[in-house]
């Protein structure tokens, strides 16, 4: 007789079920037998046999104790704050649904039954625990509590509008800087935008109120904060305080930074305000503050193919390495994981960069400074005295910065820098416009990589679809009807019903060999320049992101946003 499913190993039902085979369950075994008091479940994790969510549908069809997807799970907020924040973070548990008086909580741990006994004791209500994965519900944790605390604060905001009206203490522009609501939302906003993964938060000022906005996956998407205009004011004083700008200069753009510890996980910040018509408007940036030496330039979307011919760039002891692509491309995130990767005891790496937006352990970075002459090419000049192996310059915006960025290369250091182009070829084309000789472009430039980001389809919703126009059908280097995949209209809950999850970088790379140095010594075009890359193997933006339409990753509307020209 077979053994009933709750006694079976977790190992045998993942290889019933699909998730791994017999061979692969051997081998996660044969690893535990040689770390003794580790779970299988965790060491399959590791080994990245199987996924959070596959690991704990297993341990569903084992327990007999339903699987919940939070991720698309109805969540209804009067369950959620049933159970205290700090007890639902320490214990990683999410009340989720109320039925009849019992109280539905999302958990990983479900034999644990001392929590759910507590849980019982604090809510007063009986616990019914479901199974989902830990990362789904510290990602649902961060989003329900935040939001709720972020409504919290704006309702106190509302209460105290009229008391803030007649209140003595105001200052003549109605502001109440100490105000405890204007802490906790500026705060809320912050904390919100981090687990929601924006890079930006935008605060504008409009005749009856006051806007907030995220910009997640390159979108910007309104939040549902009401905040009453009469405390803008207070908001962006509040947001000065904590950047160190001059909360009574309000006529001239003014620039700060700072940071917070979010989640356990310091966050900087960098602030921009503007005056405008109906009061100023401030941008929040939100900047990567994790170790960027554990970032492979792999992780941010670049492909094998384009790896190799990476790697035959940053290999070279001297030359110049451009990264090019317009505003907002990532280039900045693919210069500071080319320094992770470069980056190593024996080797002295000094930046110049305005601002510094990401602080790496072991590099020396220079900030930039109009005012007191800290110009880049002040900059890069002091610089070379002091004695570097590789130089990382934030951009390259004038003739000066140029011809200075490909002497250092010429004179035996390595050169990292971004420029403003369309695709890699124009780069050199650029260069020599800005008054660097072809000559000296052709013996300093050793590689060239452009880039965009697009966005990526989310896996839950997309939709398969026929294209078969056929102008849409060339882009793709199709002549007949071809099955890709487009956003679902409306989207999902696990997309934020936008139907699209996340985004990635594409990369067009141009290896300056020898053929092509004679090229741009010879002032050839950039269609030229071009021309002669693609026969020496170079992919262009298009070929990238096209592969990616092909593969059901992303869809037609990013492609021609990535990569069309008339």
């Amino acid at each position: 007789m077979a053994p009933p499913i709750k006694n079976l190993p977790i190992g045998k039902i993942l290889v019933e079920n699909g998730f791994i085979n017999e061979k692969q369950l051997e081998e996660a075994l044969e690893k535990q037998r040689n770390t003794p008091g580790k779970m299988l479940g965790d060491i399959m994790l590791e080994m990245g046999l199987v996924s959070e969510t596959q690991l704990a549908q297993a341990l569903s069809i084992r327990l007999k104790v339903p699987f919940v997807d939070l991720s698309t799970a109805p969540i209804n907020r009067e369950a959620v704050m049933k159970i205290p924040e700090e007890t639902a973070r320490k214990k990683t548990v999410l009340a989720f649904a109320i039925n009849n008086n019992r109280l539905l909580v999302a958990t990983n741990d479900p034999i644990n039954f001392y929590i759910f006994e507590e849980l019982k004791v604090q809510t007063g209500m009986e616990i019914i625990p479901q199974i989902s994965t830990k990362t789904a519900i510290e990602e649902a944790i961060g989003k329900f509590y935040s939001q709720q605390n972020v409504d919290s604060a704006v309702n106190e905001l509302a209460s105290e509008q009229q008391a803030a009206m007649q209140d003595a203490a105001v200052d003549e522009s109605g502001e109440r800087i100490d105000n405890a609501p204007i802490v906790k939302l500026v705060n809320m906003m912050a904390e919100t935008a981090f687990r929601l993964k924006a890079t930006d938060i935008h605060i504008e000022a409009f005749k009856t109120r006051t806007r907030i906005r995220f910009r997640m996956d390159g979108e910007l998407v309104e939040q549902d904060m009401k905040v009453p205009i009469a405390f803008h004011n207070s908001i962006i004083t509040r947001i000065k305080i904590l950047g160190g700008m001059n909360i009574a200069e309000r006529r001239i753009p003014l620039d700060g930074r700072y940071s917070m510890i979010i989640d356990g996980v310091q966050q900087d910040f960098r602030v921009s305000t503007i005056p405008c018509v109906w009061g100023e408007k401030c941008v929040i940036r939100l900047l990567s503050s994790a170790d960027e030496k554990t970032r492979r330039i792999t992780d941010l979307g670049m492909t094998d193919y384009n790896y190799e011919m990476y790697k035959q760039i940053i290999r070279c002891p001297n030359g110049v390495m451009l990264v090019t692509g317009p505003t907002g491309s990532g280039k900045s995130t693919t210069l500071y994981a080319t320094l992770g990767e470069l980056s190593q005891p024996n080797v002295n790496i000094v930046t110049v960069e305005d601002p510094v937006e990401k602080r790496i352990d072991g590099v020396n970075q220079c900030q930039i400074n109009d005012k007191a002459g800290m110009t880049f090419a002040a900059a890069l000049r002091s610089i070379l005295r002091q004695d570097p192996d590789i130089i990382m310059v934030g951009e390259i915006r004038d003739g000066e910065t140029a011809d200075i960025a490909i002497r250092a290369a010429i004179t035996g250091h390595f050169v990292l820098s971004t420029l403003h182009t369309n695709d890699a070829a124009s780069t050199i084309v650029r260069l020599v416009d800005m008054g660097v000789a072809p000559y000296m472009v052709a013996s300093s430039v050793v590689g060239i990589i452009a880039q965009r980001l697009v966005k990526l389809l989310c896996n839950e919703c997309k939709e398969r679809y026929t294209l078969t126009d056929e102008a849409d059908l060339r882009l793709v280097s199709k002549t007949s009807p071809v099955d890709i995949f487009r956003p679902k209209k409306g989207g999902c809950k696990a997309c934020r019903n936008s139907g699209y999850a996340g985004r990635t970088a594409i990369h067009e790379i141009i290896v300056t060999s020898n053929d092509i140095k004679e090229l741009i010594s010879a002032g050839a075009t950039a269609e030229e320049i071009g021309e002669q890359a693609k026969k020496n193997g170079t992919r262009l933006l298009r070929d990238n992101v096209t592969e990616m339409v092909l593969a059901g990753r992303t869809t037609m509307d990013e492609l021609v946003k990535a990569t069309y020209t008339v």
